[in-house]
């Protein structure tokens, strides 16, 4: 009796066991895929259009989309060529550089798939890049395919360059063998440098699809040969870039979204004085309050500077002294405000809410919202007529090693 049960105990545990026998029956090998490791976006040229394959469509069977044809710069991988550690040397290229032409996003790399022995494959696909002019035209076209297909990941990159996108795939950065590498790693440290708040595509769709918020992208443009610089903020009203702020706007839209983390500094005048001192932003703390007043949108905002003196112009300036201290504390304050409601007024004229006002009314207030505005073009008019107040209290705690 206890043989035949021991003997029943083994079979059921075999039969539980033998499905994880099967090991990866559908595997394929890295080296039998084509392993796209970023995309660049472009308009297409009327020369480029003529280069349209007939892969997903054949020419003047169907109605053809209003929209201009668009160009996908692609980096594939070349296997063995991607350096495993920092001292792998040689002159080989580690990627191939491949342009195509469609009228969506699909249809390109359908186009593109004609060309490459292997399956193009997704999997590792680290940054996409738009151009500016792709940017305003909408991303509607592009975001239903990245978004249906499993193998893109949400962490990785969307950027906007104000250069054609495929002149960023054909980067050669000497920091790093690899182009779309550079490129992913330098969007990703932006938000750990307090440069940028976080941002990767995943993030871009839900802010996209809230009813109150609309979307921001970090715009990039090649500075000199192989260098790449940070110019500003992109951001979008519904699918469509509308506007994009200047490298020191970052932090006053940082401030005002409550990213604590501070990373950019300004120059500040001394009060009484001709001179000047740079002020550094370390941190910051934001209260934002909501309320009705006289019926309209009304949001009372609070930001805590703490910061600190990381240079000045001459030795004039006695930052030592507690009084000129607090004129500089004062001074620095005003300046933050001013550029505070600067960048507010220009989102507003953009009907554009990056800030996501409209989540914390649509949070806060759910009747207001229910009854006044329910839809995300409702606020988008609604942001234009709000009103605003702002007050602004710096704190500078150190002034360096040298105060004299």
């Amino acid at each position: 009796m206890r043989r035949n049960k021991r003997n029943l105990v083994l079979l059921l545990l075999f039969v539980l066991l033998l499905p994880l026998l099967s090991g990866c029956w559908d595997a394929m090998e890295m080296e039998r895929r084509a392993n796209i490791l970023a995309i660049g976006i472009d308009e297409a040229s009327e020369k480029e259009q003529e280069k349209d394959g007939e892969v997903a469509h054949l020419k003047k069977s169907f109605q053809m989309p209003n929209q201009k044809l668009i160009k996908v710069t692609a980096q594939i991988a070349i296997p063995g060529r991607i350096p495993l550690g920092p001292d792998q040397g040689g002159d080989q290229k580690p990627v191939l550089v491949m342009s195509v032409v469609g009228h969506t996003l699909e249809d390109a790399l359908l186009n593109l798939q004609q060309q490459v022995a292997d399956e193009l494959f997704l999997g590792h696909l680290r940054i996409i890049v738009l151009n500016e002019n792709v940017a305003k035209q909408g991303t509607k076209r592009l975001n239903d395919f990245l978004r249906r297909n499993p193998e893109i990941r949400r962490t990785a990159a969307l950027v906007v360059s104000k250069e054609a996108a495929s002149k960023y795939m054909k980067l050669a950065p000497d920091l790093d063998r690899v182009p779309s590498l550079y490129l992913a790693d330098m969007v990703d440290n932006l938000s750990s440098l307090g440069r940028f708040p976080p941002s990767f595509i995943g993030l871009f769709w839900t802010i996209y699809s809230s009813k109150g918020q609309e979307a921001y992208l970090p715009y990039l443009t090649i500075k000199q040969k192989d260098i790449i610089e940070l110019k500003g903020l992109a951001y979008f009203k519904g699918d469509k870039m509308v506007g994009k702020t200047s490298p020191l706007e970052i932090g006053v839209f940082m401030a005002v979204k409550g990213d604590s983390k501070g990373g950019y500094g300004a120059f500040v005048h001394v009060p009484g004085t001709d001179q000047m001192v740079m002020v550094q932003v370390r941190s910051r703390k934001t209260k934002t309050k909501i309320e009705l007043k006289n019926g309209r949108p009304h949001v009372r905002l609070k930001v805590r500077y703490e910061c600190e003196i990381d240079e000045k112009e001459s030795p004039k300036v006695k930052i030592n002294d507690s009084k000129v201290l607090k004129s500089i504390e004062k001074e620095t304050a005003k300046d933050m405000r001013m550029s505070i409601e600067k960048l507010i007024a220009t989102t507003q004229n953009a009907g554009s809410d990056v800030f996501g006002f409209g989540e914390h009314f649509r949070a806060k207030l759910p009747r207001y919202w229910n009854r006044n505005i329910k839809t995300k073009e409702n606020w988008e008019a609604a942001y234009q007529q709000l009103t605003y107040d702002v007050k602004v209290d710096t704190f500078i705690h150190r002034v360096g090693m040298k105060a004299k």
